[in-house]
């Protein structure tokens, strides 16, 4: 058990390497390696789960040599659950047929495989990291690897990965500037370390200008309104697959490394202090970017780019969840990273394979798609679905425990936007259902089109049943995870 907190990165960085070779022999080969070593990721993650649920955290020092000089890998029920998540993900995208989730011929993808394990790697070793500044390389190492992947979209894929390149270098300057102050203040970059060593020194202007540099820098990568604008063309020009990979998990571990350095590292005592009030602005940034969020996806006629915008808004309900610092809406903000992970990875592979079989990206060209592709159409329905919030899918439990907290720190205004969203989600998603469900077909091109393969259809039914277990089983998630992992930290 000693060596489970680095066994779910070691496998994915170990495959990356062989997946390059072996596509350079066979272009399948690169594939199948990535499908085995992202499943053997998602076991030491699942197993690693039930582990620390039980036992309680593990702990790795890489070299032997023990924090603060050391590198320190954590595997607790909060890293665990989200290294479940990444693994869970990135297994189904690598599942997904080639030409669908990346727009490539099987026979050119030699290089993708290995930059998609290497965005799976720096995804997990966030997950897992128990120290800042190493935090900070698998920050660096997943986000290289994301603009290789966004620059796959064609022309729109680079411009968009060159300005994804050069916002998200500034949001990794603020947070390493962020992580110096927080040095040279306490004189250690180990995050347990770091926690025992700041409450004496809570006023220190150095330490709460490090916040701030973090808050900002994060926030800027996990794309929370206002600092959202790489993301749109970023998620719509890359291919389905990478999209899928980015919604789902990527701006998801910015969130993470929030939660975990402002409760587990600063502590809850540091919001709204000393002047700065980051639980307030988080919690008005949220709730402007599901409106804003919301509005625009309402307004695009192209499928991705209207995820994209969705994804805005879903990103917003997680901001308000962490801003309000109560138990109860971190317990909804953690499950609606699952939940959007589950939700917004199969509506990008859906998306992926419409475009395979009809060529089709515009909205209302989507006319009969229903009775041409049932089955994939229907695990669509139930992703959207669960994303307006009907009950008992997933998406709307995580919405009911963001109203719930919002009401118990007596924050009305929360508890009236997250309730009424919904019905802006709905809007956006009666126009595809509308075209795809009601409509007779007009396009030869859709008259022509077939159910997908066995993979695509298998891989979206796995996401839909999975929103389905999620949302009929929550309370056993919220119980025994979720739960304590906000009671520890909130209190």
């Amino acid at each position: 058990m000693s060596q489970l907190p680095v066994l779910p990165l070691l496998s994915l960085l170990v495959g990356a390497v062989l997946a390059l070779l072996a596509g350079v022999w066979r272009a399948w080969a690169g594939q199948a390696i990535s499908v085995v070593v992202t499943g053997l990721s998602l076991v030491f993650g699942a197993v690693g789960l039930v582990v620390v649920v039980r036992d309680g955290p593990l702990t790795y020092d890489f070299g032997g040599w023990p924090p603060p000089i050391g590198i320190e890998y954590v595997l607790d029920p909060l890293s665990a659950f989200m290294v479940t998540i990444v693994a869970l993900i990135g297994l189904l995208v690598c599942i997904y047929p080639v030409d669908a989730a990346f727009g490539l011929q099987p026979e050119r993808g030699t290089p993708l495989y290995p930059l998609v394990l290497l965005v799976l790697t720096g995804l997990t070793g966030v997950m897992l990291s128990g120290d800042l500044f190493h935090l900070f390389v698998m920050i660096e190492i997943y986000a290289l690897a994301t603009y290789g992947l966004v620059s796959l979209g064609g022309d729109r894929g680079v411009l968009a990965a060159l300005r994804y390149l050069l916002l998200g270098t500034v949001g990794s300057g603020l947070y390493l500037l962020g992580v110096g102050f927080l040095y040279f203040s306490t004189g250690t970059l180990n995050m347990a370390d770091m926690a025992a060593s700041l409450p004496p020194i809570a006023d220190n202007p150095a330490v709460l200008g490090a916040m701030g540099l973090i808050v900002i820098g994060l926030s800027l990568k996990m794309a929370l309104f206002p600092l959202h604008v790489w993301l749109p063309d970023a998620h719509s020009a890359a291919p389905p697959g990478v999209a899928a990979l980015l919604a789902a998990v990527q701006v998801k571990a910015a969130a993470y490394a929030l939660v975990r350095i402002l409760f587990d590292v600063l502590g809850p005592a540091y919001l709204d202090t000393g002047g700065l009030p980051v639980s307030t602005a988080l919690v008005w940034f949220g709730l402007a970017g599901i409106i804003v969020g919301s509005w625009l996806a309402i307004r695009q006629t192209d499928l991705k780019r209207m995820l994209a915008y969705s994804t805005v808004a879903q990103l917003g309900y997680i901001g308000v969840g962490i801003g309000l610092a109560s138990p109860i809406a971190l317990i909804g903000a953690l499950l609606h990273v699952l939940n959007h992970a589950l939700m917004k990875s199969g509506l990008f592979l859906v998306a992926g394979g419409i475009i395979q079989q009809t060529g089709l990206k515009k909205i209302p060209r989507f006319t009969g798609l229903g009775k041409q592709m049932p089955w994939t159409m229907a695990g669509f329905a139930i992703m959207a679905l669960s994303m307006v919030g009907i009950p008992p899918l997933a998406g709307f439990w995580s919405k009911f425990y963001l109203v719930w907290g919002a009401l118990e720190v007596g924050n009305w205004v929360v508890a009236v936007v997250v309730s009424t969203s919904s019905l802006l989600t709905l809007v956006y998603f009666v126009r595809l259902f509308e075209q795809i469900f009601v409509r007779e077909p007009v396009e030869a091109v859709v008259l022509e089109a077939e159910e997908p393969g066995p993979r695509i259809v298998g891989t979206v039914g796995v996401l839909a049943l999975a929103i389905i277990a999620v949302g009929l089983f929550n309370a056993v998630l919220v119980s025994q995870v979720l739960g304590p992992v906000a009671t520890r930290m909130l209190g």
